[in-house]
């Protein structure tokens, strides 16, 4: 997976950028609130992904502009694409030349990994953060995965609103009975999903934080349900979730929401057995959340059979050397883009490209 040409225009505040990256390490450096992070979110978007900075689309617009676009050329499954995106109040899509329904389109098409400080949420954020970063990571791996979180939500509105109906007017809780039943079924597709993936990513992180520490210390993964589960199937998740679902209808009406299922789940991340977010330094939660976005970026290139395009937005200065050392070596070989406010911390690296931006334009490029 490679990106051969980025383009922006009106997008937040780069007004019109193009530029060709090398296949290796491209650094893009310059002071704060220059553009650096926009350009990276740019690329970000053709994942099919929302912004890893708002959900908004509005925000994504240069001010006093109706419009932004975006494009790139990129190469992927043996052969040169492209992908353009328009942006006004909502995200339009082309790709090869033609309109899709919706950006969800690009899931799978072109993917990528993006390292931030915001990565830390992994561990030090509570569980709406991780079950985020969970859908994410499975999206872009399974395309559908998307579909059914977006028809778990909708399922889950209706039935609140039914448990709303039934705590202010009363009524049969009998009337609950087809919505836990299109819950569950939802429900069990997506926990299979995310058992699968985070039994997946916990061998893969398992091991990279074993090489990073030098197996001083040992990380585990694991994904904590809402409601107890006997057995390992689909078909057992969702007996287990309408069967919770129909003990609790009575609490669920009297709170008006739903109390279990994927919604509610968590992922623990521990490091020798203890809760890093509780009891982890900032040393080993970072640690921690760089093993997990590796891990992440493993499993999408095995699947896929090609590297993602790895998105590095200001971590490398939070990183001691060893950690940089340890990414870079990782990375070698994956086009990689890195944002830093100064070059010079990344002197050790075999860089293919460097761009400095200012004012939301690439002032000079170095390299070939």
């Amino acid at each position: 997976m490679k990106i051969e040409k980025h383009c922006a225009e009106n997008y937040r505040n780069l007004k019109k950028i193009e530029f060709e990256p090398a296949d290796g390490i491209n650094i893009i450096y310059g002071e704060n609130g220059q553009g650096k992070t926009n350009i990276l979110e740019s690329i970000w978007l053709f994942t099919g992904c929302q912004s890893f900075r708002t959900h908004k689309c509005r925000e994504l617009v240069k001010d006093n502009e109706n419009k932004a676009e975006i494009e790139i050329d990129f190469y992927a499954r043996n052969r040169k694409q492209n992908a353009r995106m328009t942006i006004d109040t909502k995200r339009q899509v082309q790709i090869n030349g033609i309109w899709q329904e919706t950006p969800r389109s690009l899931l799978g098409e072109f993917q990528a990994v993006v390292f931030s400080p915001a990565a830390l949420s992994i561990v030090k954020d509570g569980p709406s953060e991780k079950r985020r970063f969970m859908d994410i990571a499975i999206s872009l791996l399974k395309p559908n995965y998307a579909c059914l979180l977006s028809r778990y939500i909708k399922t889950m509105a209706q039935r609140n609103a039914l448990l709303k109906q039934l705590s202010e007017k009363g009524g049969d809780n009998e009337l609950l009975a087809p919505w836990d039943e299109e819950l569950s079924h939802i429900g069990a597709k997506i926990t299979d999903y995310r058992l699968k993936y985070i039994d997946r990513l916990a061998v893969k992180a398992t091991d990279i934080y074993t090489g990073i520490s030098g197996g001083r210390e040992a990380v585990s993964l694991k994904y904590l349900q809402s409601f107890r589960i006997e057995g390992n199937t689909e078909k057992d998740i969702e007996e287990a979730m309408f069967a919770t679902l129909e003990k609790n209808r009575q609490t669920d009406i009297r709170r008006q929401a739903t109390s279990c299922g994927p919604h509610k789940d968590d992922l623990a991340i521990d490091i020798d057995s203890r809760c890093a977010r509780s009891f982890g330094s900032q040393g080993q939660q970072r640690t921690c959340a760089l093993a997990v976005k590796l891990g992440e970026a493993s499993i999408i290139a095995e699947i896929g059979r090609e590297q993602p395009v790895a998105l590095l937005d200001d971590v490398m200065s939070e990183l001691d050397c060893a950690r940089q050392n340890y990414l870079m070596k990782y990375l070698d070989g994956w086009q990689v883009f890195i944002t830093c406010c100064d070059p010079s911390v990344l002197s050790r690296a075999d860089t293919g490209k460097t761009f400095e931006v200012e004012n939301g334009q690439i002032k000079s490029t170095v390299g070939k």
